[in-house]
């Protein structure tokens, strides 16, 4: 799938490069949707994985990686239902590849009946090499190593934990999605909030967090990030917004894009008292976002 694209995934590209060189064209193949979701039953009460990235975000990610060009087959039941001998012969023969890159926990076809045994097999007929890249590895703060997955990445963003997300993704994990209208009481509060509707990307434990906004033309800005129900008014409905520092633009000229790096938990959502409480709490969150975004460019650092 390349969900999140993060240093694993980069891994095997970085692989494919050298195997190849520079004369060589690197393709990465992934999926949409995902093959785990056309195969949920409605009623079997698992809950589907929430996507890291958007599918034009992990083209874009790919490609930045070093991929010469990323090709998206479409997933349905029928594509699911195929061997993995035809597998192959539809989708990877038209490429005519000299070397195959995976990681050693590969599967394809219909039943996970392909493996890295099979491509070798395959390879001996069709003329290609296989090379298997080992799983990577990352430290987290409190010492633990971790596989580099996508699964765990979503462990450490429904934990919060997204500094530690991104040491695993090697980037800072971003929301990203047309800003759109909220209930406008930032603005009244003269703290105005673009909120951003962000599809169906996974969306972090609610608190309040300190990252970096990338607006549509590339600049970028701290940003004071809340997600979660505004527990102070008593709303329901789960949002994420962005106080942006030091930007001037127009907020509510809805339907731009507006990336927001998540970089550092601050603090859990709380209910305050009244609006003047809510407001120094609001502050004391824009001071600590600039003390956290201080360095140069506002890069993320893990």
């Amino acid at each position: 799938m390349f969900d999140g694209v993060h240093r694993g995934h980069q891994a095997l590209v970085e692989a494919a490069r050298l195997a190849v060189g520079r004369e060589g064209t690197v393709v990465a193949m992934t999926f949409d949707p995902n093959p785990a979701e056309v195969l949920r039953k409605p009623d079997g009460g698992d809950s589907p994985a929430q996507r890291l990235t958007s599918v034009q975000r992990r083209e874009a990610l790919l490609l930045a990686a070093g991929a010469d060009q990323v090709q998206v087959i479409a997933v349905d039941r029928a594509f699911l239902d195929q061997s993995a001998e035809v597998f192959l012969q539809t989708h990877v023969l038209p490429h005519q590849p000299t070397v195959l890159v995976e990681g050693a926990d590969f599967r394809f076809g219909k039943g996970r009946s392909g493996d890295l045994d099979l491509l070798r097999a395959s390879g001996g007929t069709h003329g290609w090499s296989v090379e298997m890249v080992d799983e990577c590895t990352a430290t987290l703060g409190d010492g633990v190593q971790v596989p580099v997955r996508s699964s765990m990445v979503r462990w450490l963003l429904l934990a919060g934990r997204v500094r530690e997300a991104g040491t695993l993704l090697g980037r800072a994990f971003v929301l990203d999605g047309p800003v759109c209208k909220g209930a406008q009481r930032g603005r009244l509060l003269g703290v105005p909030t673009a909120n951003v509707a962000t599809s169906d990307l996974l969306v972090p434990l609610d608190g309040v967090y300190a990252g970096v906004g990338v607006l549509p033309d590339g600049q970028r800005v701290p940003a004071a990030i809340s997600i979660g129900t505004n527990p102070t008014f008593g709303d329901e409905h789960r949002s994420v917004e962005a106080h942006l520092l030091d930007f001037n633009g127009a907020i509510d000229d809805y339907g731009w894009t507006l990336e927001l790096e998540l970089h550092r938990w601050l603090r859990d959502q709380v209910a305050c008292s009244d609006t003047d409480a809510l407001l120094a709490l609001i502050h004391r969150d824009i001071e600590a976002v600039r003390a956290a975004c201080s360095l140069a460019d506002y890069a993320f650092a893990p």
